[in-house]
């Protein structure tokens, strides 16, 4: 690994790429975004792995991108490259008051709050739903309006998942093809159930959010932990000549359990 290497080393690679290598010179800010996302998403699985090897190397793949549109807008007259790392330096000034300027220390959504023209201003559009309504809930909690602990969302929960079960109960059973395939409900059934686990899931993001968790980790360690007992069931089953789409809930159920008590 080559040593001391700075950002101005970085920037001046970026540059020359975009001057000598025809595929470089071709990307703009759009053709870009596709790689944003997907190199967001490796960084995510190196963080989640807990290597540090790969930790490095994703960063940079991410740092890549951010000189790849610095550079471009250099280009493009709309800002200079070296504007992005003072613009960061600003923000993290303002953010912290208390600690660059003798101002007195104040939560940061309650800063933005006084600047912000509602509360879904600057949230970006592709946000998935769990991170969404985290940063809702989080916007919100940070003027004032907010449960005093874990309590009222547990309740708020409890609500939700009654709510759920009274539409559910009010809706006839499901239509099927001649092939046994479940039809998907009619529009306006599905909407008002759709609204009440909506209500469900947005209760159990704060509840998440209030008892220190972030509802989208949560629910990926959620995932994983069903595809290891899933994976492992399968094993088993096969072990045991269970024929998995053949065999009765019952003896799955007895097999899942079986993997849980291995665990």
């Amino acid at each position: 690994m080559q040593e001391n290497t700075t950002f101005d080393d970085a920037l001046a690679m970026m540059r020359d790429l975009r001057a000598r290598c025809d595929w470089d010179r071709a990307q703009t800010h759009d053709s870009l975004r596709p790689y944003l996302i997907e190199e967001a998403h490796e960084l995510d699985d190196a963080i989640r792995a807990g290597d540090a090897g790969p930790l490095r190397d994703e960063l940079g793949d991410m740092l890549l991108q951010v000189l790849f549109h610095a550079v471009i807008a250099e280009e493009l007259g709309e800002f200079a490259a070296r504007d992005v790392p003072a613009a960061l330096v600003a923000k993290m000034k303002r953010r912290h008051p208390h600690l660059f300027g003798g101002g007195a220390r104040e939560p940061w959504e309650k800063m933005k709050a006084k600047t912000r023209a509602s509360i879904a201003e600057g949230l970006p559009a592709g946000l998935p739903a769990l991170h969404r309504a985290q940063r809702l809930q989080d916007r919100a909690a940070g003027v004032g309006f907010d449960w005093d602990d874990t309590e009222g969302p547990a309740k708020k929960v409890e609500e939700e998942l009654a709510e759920v079960r009274e539409q559910i109960a009010m809706m006839p059973p499901r239509e099927k093809t001649a092939a046994g395939e479940t039809l998907p409900l009619p529009e306006k059934q599905r909407a008002a159930l759709e609204e009440e686990l909506g209500d469900l899931l947005f209760a159990v993001v704060n509840l998440c959010r209030r008892a220190g968790a972030h509802p989208a980790v949560a629910l990926d360690r959620a995932n994983d932990k069903f595809v290891r007992r899933f994976e492992a069931l399968e094993m088993l089953a096969k072990k045991r000549g269970v024929v998995m789409g053949e065999a009765p809930l019952a003896a799955l159920d007895e097999l899942w359990d079986e993997v849980k008590r291995g665990e």
